[in-house]
């Protein structure tokens, strides 16, 4: 659905003060209650707007839809790299990032878990955004096994492991497997690699 104006839309980095504010309302919305059900007109009457301020940000309700899910994952990125780069151990590093992954997924709830599973564009937001997490998780794991910190396990294995569970929890399999939500698998992943790969008396 076009805006009829032609206009530009405006990149995050030109937002007005209030177009920031109505992404972040909207994120929230969206995780709490996901976002398939909601018309246009249903998202100005719920953030008090008018349909010409939300055309302002997305030329229909799936684009706004992807963008308001690009940023929850961009800003999930961002939080989780910052909490995890306190982390001296590098065989704490690797759990601290699975924990601090599933801190930032908590908030989104079954419903934006649904939706997302049947929108493809927000879907493939999500799997790019867990390949890149599976390579973050990698590279971890051979620091940890160059700098001696973890027992000897196969590095590549370990990797290979990991990186099979995160796809199957972003997929949806995982839940559908275990009654998990993303954040409780995550959570217990790094429970699992926790004890699984540090040498003894680091687990903590």
């Amino acid at each position: 659905m076009a805006t009829g104006t032609g206009a530009a839309l405006p990149t995050d980095g030109a937002l007005t003060h209030r177009q920031a504010e109505l992404l972040d309302q909207l994120e929230e919305l969206f995780l709490s209650e996901g976002f398939a059900r909601f018309t246009l007109d249903d998202l100005a009457l719920r953030l008090h707007c008018s349909k010409s301020t939300l055309y302002a940000l997305a030329q229909s309700k799936e684009q706004l839809a992807h963008r308001v899910i690009k940023q929850f994952f961009r800003k999930a990125t961002a939080s989780v790299e910052e909490q995890t780069v306190t982390e001296a151990d590098p065989a704490l590093r690797v759990t601290a990032y699975l924990s601090a992954v599933a801190r930032a997924l908590a908030p989104a709830g079954p419903s934006f878990h649904r939706d997302l599973d049947s929108f493809g564009p927000g879907r493939e937001v999500y799997e790019r955004n867990t390949e890149l997490a599976a390579g973050r998780v990698r590279g971890l794991i051979a620091d940890g096994v160059a700098q001696g910190h973890f027992r000897a396990v196969h590095p590549a294995l370990v990797a290979d492991t990991v990186t099979t569970l995160m796809f199957r929890i972003g997929r949806g399999e995982t839940a559908r497997a275990t009654g998990l939500d993303d954040a409780t698998a995550y959570r217990e992943l790094a429970a699992l690699l926790l004890h699984g790969i540090a040498l003894e008396g680091r687990a903590r």
